[in-house]
């Protein structure tokens, strides 16, 4: 009963991170369709980082009140939700047609980046100690990593991108309201989220890092899968296998380098096991893109995809 009010607001706050990130994001998308920005481009960066925004607003609200356990498990946890399910799902509803540059580009960084942070949580093999922190340098280093991924994103363009039609731009007033009533959701929500998932993990008898890992990561990702979903229903494959990737190394580079700067984040050795599945879910997603007809990830590979999440989800749960 204890936990009836917290799982309350809990929910209130996801409500608000959502409509927050689903208004900020139409506000963004619509400055990026004036700015003539094609639809691929549009969501590994304006949507990827809008879609991220719960994350990275979790995230921040937790490293300031003293809970950054929730940093790491929340990011792993999206990400691996981001691939097994978001995309897993959309390919059930339209068949992914993936593009060149997705595939000289966004998915080897999709890789480098969860590399660079498994190499960072990992220097526990060095010293005595079974939780290491990834610190502000570290941070700094993934910030820079996310900015130079941007740049390249923006200034290397695919012709094909150009294919896909573009939405329409809203009115400017509506576009600025929208930003403005996002970024108050952002706000709202993060508070509310971050207060009550500590009080859940204490009353549950749960780590942080396990509560970010599942609980937390699967409501953060819910912008995403709403996205890539109503993206497949209108067979617009860049938005959405471009918000997954660009969200993935969003999620990764910018908001646990801006949490890392925070305050140091505490990886625990057994996250190993969720990151090795992460690696595996990328492993995957590649292979299902070379394997049949085309550069594509079809339905079944979809519904193979949407049964690996329902396996990391009990396997998570499992290991706490």
């Amino acid at each position: 009963m204890e936990s009836l009010i917290p799982l309350l607001l809990l929910a209130i706050g996801f409500v608000a991170l959502i409509l927050g990130a689903n208004w900020l994001v139409n506000g963004a998308s619509s400055i990026g369709v004036r700015a003539k920005l094609s639809p691929l481009i549009i969501g590994l960066t304006i949507v990827a980082f809008g879609t991220s925004l719960p994350e990275m607003i979790v995230n921040i609200f937790s490293c300031i009140k003293g809970s950054p356990g929730l940093a790491i498990g929340n990011i792993i946890g999206s990400n691996t939700m981001n691939i097994l399910l978001i995309l897993g799902v959309s390919a059930l509803i339209w068949p992914i047609d993936v593009s060149r540059i997705s595939i000289r580009r966004d998915i080897p960084a999709g890789f480098i980046a969860t590399a660079t942070i498994a190499l960072m949580a990992n220097d526990y093999f060095m010293s005595k100690d079974t939780v290491v922190n990834v610190d502000w340098i570290e941070g700094i280093v993934l910030l820079a990593l996310g900015i130079g991924y941007l740049l390249l994103t923006v200034l290397k363009k695919d012709p094909q991108e150009e294919t896909e039609e573009l939405q329409q731009a809203m009115p400017w007033g509506k576009t600025i309201l929208s930003m403005i009533f996002g970024i108050a959701g952002l706000y709202l929500g993060g508070e509310l989220v971050s207060n009550n998932a500590q009080i859940l993990a204490r009353n549950w008898g749960m780590s942080e890092s396990t509560i970010g890992l599942t609980v937390v990561a699967t409501a953060t990702s819910l912008p995403e899968l709403i996205t890539s979903i109503v993206a497949a229903t209108k067979k617009n494959s860049g938005i959405a296998i471009g918000n997954v990737l660009g969200s993935n190394i969003m999620n990764i580079c910018m908001v646990l380098g801006i949490s890392a700067i925070i305050t140091p984040l505490p990886f625990e050795a057994k996250m190993n096991h969720e990151l090795i599945i992460l690696f595996v879910a990328n492993f995957l997603m590649l292979l299902f893109v070379f394997t049949g007809k085309g550069r594509m990830i079809s339905r079944w590979e979809g519904a193979l995809l949407t049964l690996g999440y329902v396996g990391f989800m009990w396997f998570s749960l499992a290991m706490q």
